[in-house]
């Protein structure tokens, strides 16, 4: 008797074993967040993939970096303007066709599907020249050794009638962070996809792509509690046209935008949309 109750006890045991390990693998594993961090895709390049600290309305939750040194790559602005018969292309056909390893949006554009909204030129192509009032423009192509090789120029705090002399290439947009460090931008309740680009404490630029819906006040925040250094920043595009393609070689990256939040519009950022104008970057 005593026999078979332990026989009928180590029955037992191993049936609750069984059962509770079945459960374990029915029960769902909690999905893993990426860990905050750069990697190097390449000299003077860098991805840094970091969780927001405040969870999106839509999309991942995640903001998306190309850290890049421009005493290794070069920034080159693109525009279908320049040739008569230039069309839009994705960022990865800019890429693709310019040998560039990086692309995103250098501003808005205007209906025409061609022109910048505001003051858009090269050294040998004006897209727009007119200077809006937007109080941000990108600098690059520098003509003076003794500038930085990129600089985001605030008009509130510099002469940019003395800083436009010293650069090849202005793209003008909307500010984000100031000089001063400060988000000028107001609390609002719409939100989208965003693509910006900034410096940061190295003058070292950054292009940044956050697939998940925040209103731009809110995204402004949480660039500057992120480990960015980010110092000045502009916005670049909103929605699904907000997009940054990366190949460095050994790895490849498309990133689309999605619709605001409020829109009539199916919420689909899968699909690239053709651009008119991209900043990319290709090596010294």
């Amino acid at each position: 008797m005593k026999l078979a109750l332990k026989s009928l006890a180590i029955l037992l045991i191993l049936f609750v074993l069984a059962t509770t390990g079945e459960a374990d693998k029915k029960r769902p594993v909690p999905e893993t967040s990426p860990q905050p961090g750069w990697q190097q895709l390449d000299k003077g390049l860098e991805l840094g993939i970091f969780p927001a600290p405040v969870a999106a309305a839509g999309g991942d939750s995640l903001v998306r970096v190309l850290r890049i040194d421009p005493k290794y790559y070069q920034l080159k602005l693109l525009n279908a303007s320049r040739n008569e018969n230039g069309e839009p292309l994705t960022p990865k056909q800019w890429c693709q066709q310019n040998g560039l390893a990086a692309a995103i949006n250098p501003s808005m554009y205007q209906a025409d599907y061609k022109t910048s909204v505001s003051l858009m030129r090269t050294k040998v192509h004006t897209n727009n020249p007119r200077l809006s009032k937007d109080m941000t423009i990108l600098a690059f192509d520098r003509q003076d050794a003794g500038v930085p090789r990129v600089k985001l120029i605030d008009r509130q705090c510099e002469d940019f009638q003395s800083w436009k002399q010293k650069y090849g290439t202005l793209i003008q947009s909307i500010r984000m962070i100031s000089c001063t460090g400060k988000n000028v931008w107001k609390p609002q309740a719409r939100r989208w996809s965003t693509s910006a680009i900034g410096v940061d404490d190295q003058d070292k630029v950054l292009f940044i792509h956050v697939r998940a819906l925040y209103s731009t006040y809110d995204l402004i925040n949480i660039l500057k509690i992120l480990p960015l250094n980010i110092s000045r920043a502009m916005y670049t595009e909103g929605g699904p046209q907000a997009q940054l393609y990366i190949n460095s070689g050994n790895q490849e990256l498309e990133l689309t935008g999605s619709y605001e939040t409020n829109s009539n519009e199916a919420n689909e950022g899968s699909i690239s949309w053709p651009l008119p104008n991209v900043l990319g970057i290709s090596k010294r």
